[in-house]
């Protein structure tokens, strides 16, 4: 049975999920994910929860024995390493993977249209060299126009053989200080529903009618739950960027469904430096990257972008500062020490909202309203990062929901969270 929230409901969700991801332990931010060089993944059935109160019937990856996730496990390898992908499958039709920008992928199993396949019961064996860093997808071979609809897909990340921990290709124009994956799908539950039901032969495409959008196997508000939590068993990751003054955001960017979409980061532009693991580049780092403030993902394809903010432009000073105070960690040193340029005639006149801090400076906190502010623990800057088409960013047509998640900007000295 499916149920809705209200909007103010929603909200709440929303605002908790951020106060309650800031007050967890405390860890670098990187990707979540699975490493070395053999994976086991298994194709089975299993739910997933929609931010409004949906459940759905889902294929996905397994990592071994593990519970079905959506999307699958997110395989972490390095540049050169030979890597073996083994995949079981406890559905009841053939399932398969591919690899798209990988070359010279063998494998085992039966003959399929665009790889060889895994029948029901039975399984595959593929294997490949990693020879190029960067980012890309996994996904069934095998139906795709369903089996991509119902799950069946994941992200590989190559690690490059320069600075792996901290570059995301063997140039320096590539180097960030966190990353975050953003792996982008769609779905209509109808198409589920019909699965769930045993009527997988009434499945019509040319209806295709998408009404729920995700980062990473969720919808908003759950985008910014923790990572791993007991009441998404079967969606572990999570997207919440979060970043200190000055510092570089790695997007890793991912489109999984069968639709483009409008990907915004409110605060700054991003640059677009690689697509489709390869880097923007003619022969001098990323010279062809894309300054962007939206970046349309492409079905099958990725994205990978650097984000970085220090306050630049305000034409005040973020923390406040006196001309003679000492710069901050990451400051935009021109406008050390302006003044705030606007004037508010009163606090009356103002609605602060529920991220307010008290101060409008940057790791600051302050008096607050009666019933104003209180999930902003830190006095981070918030910025939300959504879909730029707006009906994405809704759950079943219930807002706000679907492609949709905050970034935090924290002061220099606090300590970021784990994703």
């Amino acid at each position: 049975m499916k149920k809705s929230l209200s909007k103010s409901a929603i909200w709440t969700s929303i605002l908790s999920a951020v106060v309650l991801l800031v007050a967890v332990f405390p860890a670098h931010a990187a990707i979540d994910g699975v490493t070395g060089t053999a994976f086991n993944l298994t194709a089975r059935a299993g739910y997933i929860s929609t931010g409004e109160g949906g459940s759905y019937l889902m294929w996905g990856y397994a990592n071994g024995a593990g519970t079905m996730q959506f999307p699958g496990p997110t395989l972490i390898v390095n540049q050169g390493d030979v890597v073996t992908v083994n995949l079981g499958n406890e559905l009841t039709v053939p399932v398969s993977i591919v690899f798209p920008g990988q070359s010279a992928v063998a494998a085992g199993g039966t003959p399929g249209l665009l790889t060889r396949e895994a029948p029901a019961a039975g399984t595959v064996s593929y294997t490949f060299t990693a020879s190029q860093p960067g980012t890309y997808t996994y996904y069934s071979g095998t139906n795709p126009e369903l089996q991509i609809e119902m799950g069946l897909v994941g992200a590989l990340i190559v690690r490059p053989g320069t600075n792996p921990a901290t570059q995301a290709y063997n140039h320096a124009d590539s180097q960030f200080d966190h990353e975050y994956l953003f792996l982008i799908s769609e779905m209509d539950p109808r198409i589920h529903d019909l699965v769930a039901a045993g009527n997988m032969d009434l499945v019509d495409n040319t209806t295709y009618w998408p009404v729920y959008w995700f980062l990473n196997g969720r919808t908003a508000p759950d985008t910014m739950s923790g990572s791993h939590v007991s009441w998404l068993p079967t969606q572990p990751y999570n997207c919440m960027p979060m970043m200190h003054p000055g510092e570089k955001i790695l997007l890793r960017m991912v489109g999984a469904g069968r639709d483009l979409h409008p990907y915004h980061t409110h605060g700054n532009h991003h640059r677009v430096i690689a697509r489709d693991g390869r880097l923007l580049s003619s022969g001098a780092g990323a010279d062809l990257g894309e300054l962007a403030f939206t970046t349309t993902v492409i079905p099958g394809s990725t994205a990978d972008a650097i984000f970085t903010w220090n306050g630049e432009k305000l034409g005040w000073d973020m923390y406040g500062h006196a001309p003679g105070d000492p710069l901050q960690p990451g400051e935009y040193a021109p406008d050390h020490g302006k003044p705030l340029p606007v004037t508010l005639p009163s606090q009356l006149d103002v609605t602060n909202g529920q991220f307010y801090s008290g101060s409008p400076f940057l790791g600051t906190l302050g008096s607050l309203p009666p019933g104003e502010g209180g999930f902003n623990p830190n006095g981070g800057f918030m910025f939300m990062w959504h879909s730029h088409s707006e009906k994405e960013i809704v759950n079943n047509d219930i807002f706000p929901g679907g492609m949709l998640t905050m970034m935090i900007v924290e002061a220099p000295g606090v300590t970021l969270v784990n994703p």
